[in-house]
C-alpha cells in the first residue's frame, strides 16, 4: 500500500489544495479518472465560454447594420472553431498531467478512486488499477456529471449532454433542448447563432429560474424572439425514428404541488439532435462512501460542517460535490478555505457572502445576493430600483437592451443586484466588492468615482436616485 500525507480525489479546484500541501513539504497523491483539470477545464466553463465568444463575434457582425455599417459574414468554419477550442483545452489538461508527473512531491494515480475505509482509496481502472493509497488527510473534490431525468424512452434514443455538445463539429439542423437553466441557455444561444433551429423545453415558468424573477422574465422574452421556448412544460417521453428525435412534453406546474397539470396544450417537438441539460448529479455514487463515515444528503451531495470537514475524521470535501454553489469560482473559494484550515493555526468557516453567478448567453445575465423572490413573504423590508442601460451614454451608443435591478434594505444595505444585458458578468463585480470588502451599503457605489462615459455608470446610477419600496406581503 502506498502512503502519503495528503490525497485528493479530483483534479479541479482540489488541486489547489494539493499544491498548497506540497508547497508545505507534504507528500501528495492526486487521483483522477478523467482528463486532468476537472470539469471546468475539460467539459464545462472553459470550452463553453471559448465557444461562446466566437458566437459573440458573429452576433456583433450581424448587428452591424444597426450602426449603419454594411458588414456580412461570408463563412463560419464551425468545425475549425470547435477543433481549435478542443485542442487548446486538451493541451492545457496535458500540461497539468506533465506537471504532476514531473513533480517530486506529487504522485498521480489515473483511475477511479473508491474508498476502502475513511482514509484509504483503491484505484480502479487505468495503469494503477488495484493500487491502494492511504493518507493522513483526504479531500473529496470529485465533482458532478450531467443529470439525466427519468423520461420515458430516454434510454432508447441517442442524446447529447453538455459534454458531447461542446465537441460537436457540425451544428444540428434542429436542436431540441430539455432543461431551462444556464447550460441550456448558453448552448442554445451558441448553436442558434451558428445557424441551428433551437427549441427549449423547460419545466419552470421562465428560463434561468434561479435568477431574479424580473430578470428571468426579460431574458425569456428576449430568447423567445429567436428561439422557440416552451416553459412550464415537462418532457414526458422521447422517441427516435429515421435519425430524428421527438420529445413529448406536458404542461407542468412548479411549486409545492409540482407536477403535470391538465390545463394547457401538450407539446411535441422533433429535431435531429437532443440535448439534455437538466442539472447536475454528484459523483458520490462512484466513491463507495458506504465504506466510510462520510454522510450525504438526500440528493447525494457530501455533507460538511462550516469548515468543509465531513463526518469522517481527516476527510474534507469541496466544490460541486458538496452542492453549495455549483460554480467554479465558488470551488476556488472553498479550496482557499480548506488550504487555510488545513495548513493554518485556526479554523475559519467558509464565507459565502456575496457569491455571484453569471450566464454567458445573449443577453448576459449576472446576479449576487437576494432576489425579490427570496424577500417576498418575509418580514425583511426592502426597496428596489431598476435602471436601463440606454439611460447612460455608453449604453445608448451600444443600443444596449438591458437593465440593472438593485435591491437594498431601507437603511441602505445592499441586499442584491441583478443584471441582464451586455457585460453583466463584469458589471456585477463592483457590487460584489462593495458587499464583501466595503461597507456593504449603497454608499460604496454612490461615492466611488466612475469613468464617464463608461458602462459602469449603469451600476452607479442604478444604486442612486429614487428606490421603490418592495412588497414583502406578496408570496
Amino acid at each position: 500500500m502506498d502512503e502519503v500525507d495528503f490525497l485528493v480525489i479530483g483534479s479541479g479546484s482540489g488541486l489547489d489544495v494539493a499544491n498548497a500541501a506540497a508547497n508545505q513539504g507534504q507528500s501528495v497523491a492526486v487521483v483522477e479518472k478523467g482528463p486532468l483539470g476537472g470539469t471546468c477545464l475539460n467539459r464545462g466553463c472553459i470550452p463553453s465560454k471559448m465557444l461562446l465568444y466566437h458566437a459573440e463575434i458573429l452576433e456583433t457582425i450581424e448587428r452591424a447594420g444597426e450602426f449603419h455599417i454594411d458588414a456580412t459574414v461570408d463563412d463560419a468554419d464551425f468545425s475549425a472553431i470547435v477543433e481549435e477550442v478542443t485542442a487548446e483545452v486538451e493541451g492545457d489538461s496535458e500540461s497539468i498531467r506533465d506537471g504532476l508527473r514531473s513533480s517530486p512531491r506529487h504522485d498521480l494515480y489515473e483511475g477511479e478512486g473508491r474508498f476502502v475505509d475513511d482514509r484509504t482509496v483503491e484505484i480502479v481502472g487505468g495503469d494503477d488499477d488495484g493500487t491502494r493509497v492511504s493518507a493522513d488527510t483526504v479531500l473529496i473534490a470529485a465533482g458532478t456529471r450531467p443529470s439525466v431525468p427519468p423520461i420515458d424512452g430516454i434510454d432508447d434514443v441517442e442524446y447529447l449532454t453538455s459534454t458531447e455538445a461542446l465537441r460537436l463539429e457540425t451544428p444540428p439542423e434542429h436542436l431540441v433542448v430539455v432543461g431551462g437553466g444556464y447550460i441550456a441557455a448558453e448552448l442554445g444561444h451558441f448553436f442558434e447563432t451558428f445557424g441551428s433551429e433551437v427549441t427549449i423545453v423547460g419545466r419552470r415558468p421562465t428560463l434561468l429560474p434561479d435568477a431574479d424573477p424580473e430578470v428571468a422574465e426579460a431574458f425569456t422574452e428576449r430568447y423567445a424572439d429567436r428561439i422557440t421556448v416552451h416553459t412550464g412544460h415537462a418532457a414526458t417521453a422521447v422517441s427516435e425514428s429515421d435519425g430524428e428525435v421527438t420529445v413529448e412534453a406536458r404542461p407542468y406546474e412548479y411549486g409545492e404541488d409540482a407536477g403535470e397539470v391538465d390545463d394547457g396544450e401538450a407539446v411535441s417537438v422533433t429535431g435531429d439532435e437532443l440535448l439534455v441539460a437538466a442539472g447536475r448529479t454528484p459523483n458520490t455514487d462512484t466513491l463507495n462512501l458506504d465504506a466510510t463515515a462520510v454522510e450525504t444528503d438526500d440528493a447525494g451531495f457530501v455533507e460538511t460542517d462550516e469548515y468543509l470537514r465531513t463526518d469522517a475524521e481527516g476527510v474534507w470535501a469541496l466544490g460541486d460535490i458538496v452542492g453549495e454553489y455549483l460554480l467554479k469560482h465558488s470551488a476556488n473559494h472553498e479550496a482557499q478555505a480548506v488550504a487555510r484550515n488545513l495548513l493554518g493555526d485556526d479554523l475559519e468557516p467558509v464565507d459565502y457572502t456575496a457569491m455571484p453567478f453569471a450566464v454567458f448567453a445573449s443577453p448576459e445575465v449576472a446576479g449576487v445576493g437576494a432576489t425579490e423572490d427570496d424577500l417576498r413573504g418575509t418580514d425583511r423590508e426592502y426597496a428596489t430600483r431598476t435602471y436601463r442601460y440606454d439611460q447612460t451614454a455608453r449604453g445608448s451608443a451600444m443600443k444596449a437592451d438591458g437593465f440593472l435591478k438593485a435591491i437594498i434594505s431601507l437603511e441602505g444595505e445592499i441586499l442584491g443586484c441583478h443584471i441582464v444585458g451586455p457585460e453583466a458578468s463584469n458589471l456585477i463585480q463592483e457590487v460584489v466588492v462593495a458587499m464583501r470588502s466595503g461597507s456593504g451599503t449603497v454608499r460604496d457605489i454612490r461615492e466611488s468615482v466612475h469613468v464617464h462615459p463608461a458602462l459602469s455608470e449603469v451600476v452607479q446610477r442604478g444604486f442612486s436616485g429614487q428606490f421603490s419600496r418592495g412588497d414583502t406581503d406578496r408570496s
